[in-house]
Order: structure tokens, then C-alpha cells, then sequence
């Protein structure tokens, strides 16, 4: 009899699971995922359709196949099939590991899930970075997702007073968090704060952070779209980030790559023959359309895909307050075949539709675009709102070398106007994550003259680094640098492959000739972002940049103030006119050569070969910010006589002030001189021979660096 019973009970359990599924309408305003109820429950749903059954499987069953979870079947039509099912009886702080089991075959985590579980790289992640990380499921297998009911919301106390820089104001810092800080966390990425807002970039860019194949990587392998990378730190802790650089003035934008996806991705899997999509795959083309691709290539004409890629957009804002989204390789957001560099109307209509998405989400939120295409396609989105790339890399790298055959070095493509674009949309840059390094180019293959100048040396190779600076934030426009930039970053992007893990190098900042760099850095950023000749729409721009001696020039003027850039790439002395746009006083923003034009003289101004000046019309008092610490410490130290005769001046130290050393910093942010001091005498003797013009004298004392100008009127 016990026998007989058990036999029954096994029938009907293979005759309830082989039960058709029972076909109900899903509740109101729930959507596809993981929906939290007021009472605790937690209601999935899933949108599959072809699929004859849906089981959920996880903690809270023992990852049993059980027909209570049996998931109900919302059907639209044969392509519109929605599965659902309300889980009740979970404990509010506990962390629930769930999949889906397909067709009693397949088993995937939920593709809205903001966090998951992986088998294989969850014990790589170290407890200092994710603290108290949930065990993968004993006995399971394949990635899982995460249902957590009592999930706080995290409160932001600056993102609601938070206003945005203007699209052409924006000064970006891209930062790939692996290769920037050691142990990759955001918790850790708060510390550097102080660092960027000294610099003065107003947004942060940070490549892609949702979750990817693998742990150590550049991110544009993508899986799971809603889920924060467990490798960078919990959820919180980029609220927290988001929420910190707020309160400095500092917007954040994330990049996200919805070109393609990899395979781990459960949209993939869902509808997957082992090699490749199938055709009935509502996300993904079973074959790619564009000539470039990546793994699994998304229909961005899909109405699936694009309800996807709506809700993706509408997360990180409303969730996390990012400020915008920089889309990668938007060029291939379309279903034409070929290299996709033609004018494409369709995809023009695909992005105009997602950008219009985002702005009903965030209606002031930044839409960039990598987007290598035709510029008559590029004009038309940037005419639509949305900031584009502008990659003039190698423009900026072959004159920072100091080759200037006609053309080959010309920059002025990096500017807007000369692209015929309305909006001062097009963000120009030197490096980006996904470039050769201007250092490694400077060091490796820079040019010389002779044994008198050699751009491969060192402290050369970082002054034509700030030459180049010079050049693309005096351009309006939004600008960004990529991470280590301003210091003199000199590994190649190929070190360790393309992809692999570079080198940290924060220890650059101690670095007497980096630390200038950076400075003339922030001096030119923060001169960019006070003056709106360098920023404004209305700005008239002349560029003269193509020359094949090297010389280079951009003519501003604006209501508010002109300005003239001129600077030589050569590697020889020569000589300029600077074209001044009008009569009147001119002055040297980082000199003392003003000059009085009166509106005829054929003007020549020799430049040493590195060497650039930037003029305006009005005088602008110079705050250099190579001083630590305030105008009441510079009043402690004075030079004596200043200007300066013969070959020595004298440190007065007024208040007996510890001094450590006292460093001699030309025009071009060359370091010319060093002394240790290492005392605090009333008064240290400094000989200096070098010729005629302003230095700037940096004094490292005891509290930090005052930095005092010097003018030698003799030799």
C-alpha cells in the first residue's frame, strides 16, 4: 500500500508539471523583472515568448522544481508573452538567489536583476571591496540573480540642489576605476575627489560599470544591464560616489554598451542554438549587420529591444542620478548592412528616439555618442541635442611629436565650427581609454633638433603635453581627458595587451615636472571654465593650425572678452604674428611679455620651439594653483630683488617658516633649478643662471608650496 501511495504521488507530480501553464493577465503596472509589493511580496515577470514552460527555482523552494511556482502565462499575441508569478512568504531581510527554469532545460537569472551571483568569479572579489558578499548557492550552477525585499533606498543629500554644467562647459575626466585606484571601489574612488576638483573637470565618465564577463576588464563585454559590477564595490557605494561628487560641483556620466552583448547574457541564452542567436530571438540578430562587431549584435528596430533599452536608460538615472550616458559604438545602432559610415536615416531615427526617451526620463540629462559616421549624420543629432565624440588624437599626438607636414598635425576639426554643426556639441580630446598615450608617443617617437632640443627627453616630452593642453581647452566646446592625462601618463595602451591592467601611477604626483604638468592642467581648465570667450556658442573662432612650420594660432573674440592662442610645435625657434583682432593692450596670461597693439603693426613674437602664450584683451588675474595654501602663506616669503640682477636672488623668509626646497619653474612648465633648503634661516641665496624673462619660484615649506613670481632683466 505505502508502496502504491508513493507511486501515485510521483504520477501526479509528473502529471502537475506536465500541466499546461494557466493563462491569467499580469496585475496592474507591473513590469518585466523583479517588482517589489507594498505587503512584502514580490511579484517576477518575465517576457519570453515560444516557450511552453516557466518554473522559478531557488532559496526559497530548496531549487526544486515545485508547481506552486509554476509561473502564469500572460499571452498579447504568439510574440507578446509575458510570465508571471507573485512569490509571498519571503523574510524582508533576507537575500533570495533565484533562476528560471525554461522548458525544464535551461536556467537563467532575470535579466532586470541589479544583482547577481557568478560561480566562477564571486570568490576573486575581495571582502574589503564587498563587504559581506552573499555565497553562490550550494549545488547550482550558472549565474543567478537576486531578490533582496527590504533593499533600503539610499538617501542623496546633494543631487537634488545639484546643477549641471552646460553641455559646452563640460570638462570630462574619463576613469577606468580598475587601472585608476588599487583595490577598484568606489568607497576608495571618493578619496581622489579632492585631487579632481583641484584639477577643476566639472564630470567624471565612468566606463562601463554595469555587470561584464569576468572581473578585470574594460566593461564593454556586457551581461547583466541593471546589476552595479560586484567588482567595483556594492550598489550604495556608487550612490555614494554619485552623491559626493554633487556636492563638489562634479557631475558623472556612465557609458553604456547597448551595441551588442555577450553570451552569458540571459536575453542571449534564451534563444540561442549554441553558436548564435536563432531567429526567434526578439533582442538579438542572428547574424551581424555592421562591419564592425562584437559577439552578439542587438536589433535596435526590435520593439523588444528597444522597451529594453528604455527601461536600461530610465535605471541608472532615476536609481542612481547619473547625469547622463555616454552610448558606445552608436554606429552600429542600425540594421544596414555595410561599414555604416554612410548618412543612414534609420539610424539617425533609432537614436533620436532613444535620446528622446532619456530627456522624458532626465529632460536635462547628456546624451554623448561614440558615433563614427558621416559628418552630415553627425551634424543632424548634434543639431537634435545629443554631444558626439570628437577623436583628433592623432591630430594632437603627430604635433606634440613635432611633425607638422600640412594637415597631418591640423586640430581644427576639433572644433565645432568647422564641422558646420549649430550647437557646440562635439567633444574634443587628446586621449580617451581607447587611444595611444601622448606621453608614450612624445617619449617614444618625438623629434629633435639636433642635440639642442629633443622632444623624447623627459621634462620636454610633458611641456609639449601642455602645449597641446593649451590647444584643446582654448577651443570651445565640451572637452574630456582620459585618467593620469594631466600627469604624464607614458605606458602604452598596449602594455600588457590593449585591455590588460596598466600600471597605477598616483606616485607621479611627487614628481616635480609631473606635478607642473598638472598644474598648468588645472590653470588652463579653470582659465577655460571662468571666461566664456573659450566655452561660448557665440564665440567667433579663426583657426590657424595646419602650417607645415609648426606655428599654430586660434583667434577669439566675444563680447566679454578676445583672445589669441599662438604657439610653436616646431622644434626650432620662430617667429609669429599673432593677428591680434584689435587695438589695444593684450596681455600674457602665464608671462609678463604684454604688448600694446595699435591696430596696424605687422607684429613678429619669437617662441621657443614648445613654447605658447595665450593673450586677452582683459586682464585676468592669474591664480596659479601649484599653491597648497592660502594668500596669507605667500606673505611669509619674498624675493629680493625682484626684478632680478645678475645671477642670484635671495629667499627672504619672513617668519622663520621651515623651508625644504625651493624649485625654479619657467613659462613652459620646465623645471630649471632646485635647491635644498632644509632649514629656516631669515634668508637663502639661490643662484640662477638662465636667461632673460618670468619664472615662477615654488617654495616647499612645512605647511605646503607658495609659488612667487620672479622676472630676470639680466643675464
Amino acid at each position: 500500500m505505502k508502496l502504491l501511495f508513493t507511486s501515485l504521488l510521483l504520477l501526479l507530480s509528473v502529471f502537475s508539471y506536465s500541466l499546461a501553464p494557466i493563462e491569467e493577465v499580469r496585475p496592474a503596472n507591473i513590469r518585466d523583472g523583479i517588482n517589489y509589493m507594498p505587503n512584502g511580496n514580490v511579484i517576477l515577470s518575465f517576457f519570453a515568448p515560444y516557450k511552453d514552460s516557466i518554473y522559478v527555482i531557488g532559496d526559497f523552494n530548496s531549487w526544486q522544481k515545485n508547481s506552486t511556482y509554476f509561473m502564469k502565462k500572460d499571452v498579447v499575441d504568439n510574440d507578446h508573452v509575458y510570465w508571471w508569478l507573485e512569490i509571498t512568504g519571503l523574510n524582508s531581510n533576507t537575500e533570495y538567489a533565484f533562476q528560471y527554469l525554461i522548458d525544464d532545460g535551461l536556467k537563467i537569472a532575470d535579466p532586470y536583476t541589479e544583482k547577481v551571483l557568478d560561480p566562477t568569479y564571486d570568490v576573486s572579489i575581495s571582502a574589503s571591496t564587498y563587504p559581506n558578499l552573499k555565497p553562490y548557492p550550494s549545488g547550482q550552477s550558472g549565474i543567478v540573480s537576486l531578490i533582496y525585499p527590504s533593499n533600503q533606498e539610499y538617501t542623496y543629500l546633494n543631487s537634488t540642489s545639484f546643477v549641471r554644467p552646460a553641455k559646452e562647459k563640460l570638462t570630462i575626466y574619463e576613469i577606468l576605476l580598475r587601472d585608476y585606484i588599487a583595490d577598484h571601489s568606489f568607497k576608495t574612488l571618493e578619496d581622489s575627489l579632492p585631487y579632481l576638483k583641484k584639477l577643476g573637470i566639472n564630470a567624471i565618465e565612468i566606463m562601463p560599470l554595469n555587470e561584464f564577463e569576468g572581473n578585470s576588464s574594460w566593461g564593454y563585454n556586457p551581461s547583466f544591464y541593471f546589476a552595479v559590477d560586484k567588482y567595483y564595490g556594492p550598489a550604495n557605494d556608487l550612490k555614494s560616489f554619485i552623491d559626493k561628487c554633487h556636492g563638489e560641483g562634479i557631475a558623472v556620466i556612465i557609458d553604456l554598451v547597448l551595441n551588442h552583448s555577450y553570451s552569458s547574457s540571459p536575453l542571449v541564452q534564451l534563444y540561442y542554438d549554441g553558436t548564435k542567436p536563432t531567429g526567434e530571438n526578439p533582442w538579438f540578430n542572428r547574424d551581424c549587420v555592421s562591419a564592425h562587431c562584437w559577439s552578439n549584435d542587438f536589433n535596435h528596430s526590435s520593439i523588444a529591444t528597444q522597451y529594453f533599452i528604455d527601461r536600461v536608460t530610465e535605471h541608472w538615472l532615476s536609481e542612481y542620478h547619473f547625469d547622463g550616458i555616454r552610448f558606445d559604438f552608436t554606429q552600429g545602432f542600425t540594421q544596414t548592412a555595410g561599414d555604416n559610415w554612410a548618412k543612414d536615416n534609420s539610424r539617425i531615427a533609432i537614436i533620436k528616439r532613444m535620446a528622446d526617451k532619456v530627456w522624458a526620463t532626465d529632460p536635462t540629462a547628456y546624451v554623448i555618442l561614440e558615433h563614427w559616421a558621416d559628418n552630415a549624420e553627425e551634424t543632424i543629432l548634434a543639431d537634435y541635442g545629443c554631444m558626439l565624440w570628437g577623436n583628433i588624437t592623432e591630430k594632437y599626438q603627430e604635433a606634440a611629436m613635432g611633425y607638422n607636414e600640412t594637415l597631418k598635425s591640423d586640430i581644427s576639426w576639433g572644433f565645432y565650427g568647422n564641422r558646420g554643426w549649430t550647437n557646440p556639441y562635439l567633444v574634443t580630446y587628446i586621449e580617451s581609454h581607447d587611444e595611444e598615450r601622448i606621453m608614450y608617443k612624445n617619449i617614444n617617437y618625438g623629434n629633435a633638433d639636433g642635440t639642442t632640443y629633443n622632444i623624447k627627453n623627459l621634462p620636454t616630452a610633458l611641456n609639449r603635453s601642455a602645449l597641446d593642453a593649451a590647444f584643446l581647452f582654448t577651443i570651445p566646446g565640451p572637452k574630456m581627458l582620459w585618467q593620469f592625462q594631466e600627469l604624464g601618463y607614458d605606458y602604452s595602451i598596449d602594455y600588457n595587451t590593449r585591455v590588460g591592467e596598466k600600471p597605477i601611477r598616483w606616485d607621479y604626483l611627487n614628481e616635480t615636472s609631473r606635478k607642473t604638468l598638472y598644474d598648468k592642467y588645472s590653470e588652463l581648465i579653470k582659465l577655460r571654465l571662468n571666461n566664456e570667450v573659450f566655452t561660448s556658442a557665440q564665440t567667433n573662432v579663426s583657426m590657424s593650425t595646419g602650417a607645415a612650420d609648426g606655428l599654430k594660432k586660434i583667434i577669439l573674440t566675444h563680447t566679454s572678452m578676445n583672445a589669441v592662442v599662438i604657439g610653436n610645435f616646431g622644434t626650432v625657434q620662430a617667429s609669429i604674428n599673432p593677428t591680434f583682432p584689435s587695438a589695444g593692450n593684450w596681455y600674457d596670461y602665464f608671462g609678463s611679455n604684454d604688448i600694446s597693439y595699435n591696430g596696424s603693426d605687422n607684429l613678429s613674437i619669437n617662441l621657443s620651439p614648445g613654447e605658447y602664450r595665450i593673450y586677452t584683451s582683459t586682464n585676468i588675474t592669474t591664480k596659479k594653483n601649484n599653491t597648497k595654501t592660502t594668500s596669507k602663506d605667500s606673505d611669509k616669503f619674498s624675493i629680493y630683488p625682484n626684478p632680478m640682477l645678475g645671477n642670484s636672488f635671495t629667499i627672504i623668509n619672513h617668519n622663520n617658516t621651515f623651508i625644504e626646497t625651493v624649485q625654479i619653474v619657467d613659462c613652459s612648465g620646465n623645471l630649471v633649478a632646485r635647491k635644498n633648503i632644509q632649514s629656516n634661516k631669515n634668508i637663502s641665496k639661490i643662484s640662477f643662471k638662465q636667461p632673460i624673462g618670468l619664472y615662477f619660484v615654488l617654495v616647499t615649506h612645512k605647511n605646503g608650496v607658495v609659488s612667487l613670481k620672479l622676472v630676470k632683466s639680466t643675464y
